[in-house]
C-alpha cells in the first residue's frame, strides 16, 4: 500500500511539474556577440524573467565573431517553438535563413523583444529596422528614417533632419516618465521613476512605423525626451523595445526588471498579469537587487 501511495505521489508531482512548465511563457534568448558584456547581462535577463515564475527561458548563443561558415550553418534557432524571442545580440549579420525565419515568425504572429544594444544591430537590414522601429549606430542616418522623441510640451515629434542615429552621454541614473498610463505594460506605474545607472540612448532613428511610445527619459545631451519603453506592430506580431539595460547593474534595477517582465508577457500574450512590486522605484529613490 505504501509503495502504491508513493507511486501515485510521484506521478502527481511529475504531472504538476510538467503542467507548470507547460503553462509558462517560453522565451528564446539570443546572445553570442555584442559590443556590451552579454556574458554578464544574459544571466540577469534570465533571472529577471524566471524568478517571476511566469517564464521558462532557453538561451541560444550564436557563433563567435569571425567564425567559419560551417559554424554559422549549425546555428539556426527554431523561433516557432517559443512564445517570444528576446535579443541580447549586436554583432555580425545572421545567415540569410535565420533572417528569413525571424521575419516570417514575427510577421505570422510571433513576438520579439529588443533590449538596449540589440537596437544597434543590423543597420542595413530593412525588415529588422521595421521590426524594432528605431535604432542607433550601425550606419544609421537620415536615410534610415526620422528621429522620434517628445518635446517639452508633451508632443510626439518625427524629425527627418540629417544626422547620425544613436548617441548617449555619460552613464547615470535618470528619470523615466510614463506617457501612456492605459497600456498594460505601464499601467499602475508612478508618473516618474528613477532608473539605476545606465546609458540613456538618444537620437535613435528608423522607419518608426506603428510605434507606440509608452515612456520617455529626458536626455541632457540631446535636450529631448527620448523613447525608453516602446511597442511596435509588425505584420501579425508584437514587438517590445527598451533601450535601457547597458550593463548587469543597469538590469538589476527593479524598474527595468518589471518593464522587461511586462513587456515580454505583453509581446507573447497581448496582456500583462503581473502586479507592480512593492519595491518599485519612486521619483526620488532607485530600487535595485
Amino acid at each position: 500500500m505504501m509503495n502504491y501511495l508513493k507511486t501515485v505521489y510521484l506521478l502527481l508531482l511529475t504531472l504538476l511539474f510538467y503542467s507548470s512548465a507547460y503553462s509558462k511563457i517560453k522565451v528564446l534568448l539570443l546572445d553570442g556577440q555584442n559590443n556590451h558584456n552579454w556574458k554578464a547581462t544574459t544571466p540577469v535577463l534570465v533571472d529577471a524573467l524566471e524568478s517571476s515564475g511566469n517564464f521558462l527561458v532557453s538561451v541560444s548563443t550564436s557563433p563567435a565573431k569571425n567564425s567559419t561558415p560551417l559554424d554559422w550553418e549549425e546555428w539556426n534557432p527554431n523561433f516557432s517553438s517559443y512564445d517570444v524571442t528576446l535579443s541580447n545580440y549586436n554583432g555580425e549579420m545572421w545567415p540569410k535563413e535565420v533572417q528569413e525565419n525571424l521575419i516570417n515568425y514575427v510577421q505570422e504572429g510571433g513576438s520579439f523583444v529588443v533590449v538596449h544594444a540589440a537596437n544597434n544591430a543590423f543597420g542595413q537590414w530593412k525588415e529588422y529596422n521595421q521590426m524594432i522601429g528605431l535604432g542607433g549606430w550601425g550606419g544609421r542616418n537620415e536615410k534610415s528614417g526620422p528621429y522620434l522623441f517628445f518635446n517639452d510640451f508633451g508632443k510626439l515629434v518625427r524629425d527627418p533632419r540629417p544626422g547620425r542615429g544613436g548617441s548617449h552621454g555619460p552613464q547615470s541614473e535618470f528619470i523615466v516618465q510614463v506617457r501612456d498610463f492605459k497600456h498594460s505594460i505601464t499601467k499602475g506605474m508612478p508618473k516618474k521613476w528613477l532608473h539605476s545607472k545606465d546609458e540613456l540612448y538618444d537620437s535613435l532613428r528608423g522607419p518608426a512605423e506603428k510605434v507606440k511610445i509608452l515612456a520617455t527619459a529626458y536626455s541632457e545631451k540631446s535636450k529631448k525626451h527620448e523613447p525608453m519603453i516602446m511597442t511596435i506592430s509588425y505584420g501579425k506580431g508584437r514587438v517590445f523595445h527598451t533601450p535601457m539595460g547597458h550593463a548587469d547593474y543597469s538590469m538589476k534595477c527593479i524598474g527595468f526588471q518589471e518593464v522587461l517582465r511586462r513587456g515580454t508577457e505583453w509581446a507573447a500574450t497581448g496582456q500583462v498579469t503581473s502586479e507592480l512590486p512593492f519595491d518599485f522605484p519612486t521619483e526620488k529613490k532607485v530600487s535595485s537587487q
